[in-house]
């Protein structure tokens, strides 16, 4: 996992859930060249970023839907 200090210096187009509805409690996601996904809080959009795989934040999305996290 690589930390990225300024989310708005990453050059992808953020996307969040349309599920997220309008509270803004939710993470945007961008795809980076190479297929990893860059994650930020929607709230700070240049506030810090992690990087991850893609199989990692599958993973992640899993858990958090099936409860298992």
């Amino acid at each position: 996992m690589t930390t990225i200090p300024d989310a708005s210096s990453v050059p992808v187009a953020w996307w969040k859930s349309s599920a997220s509805g309008s509270q803004g409690d939710c993470v945007e996601c961008g795809l980076l060249d190479g297929g990893a996904v860059a994650v930020r809080d929607s709230k700070h959009p240049t506030g810090p970023a992690i990087v991850v795989g893609r199989d990692a934040l599958g993973a992640l999305v899993g858990a958090v839907s099936d409860g298992t996290l």
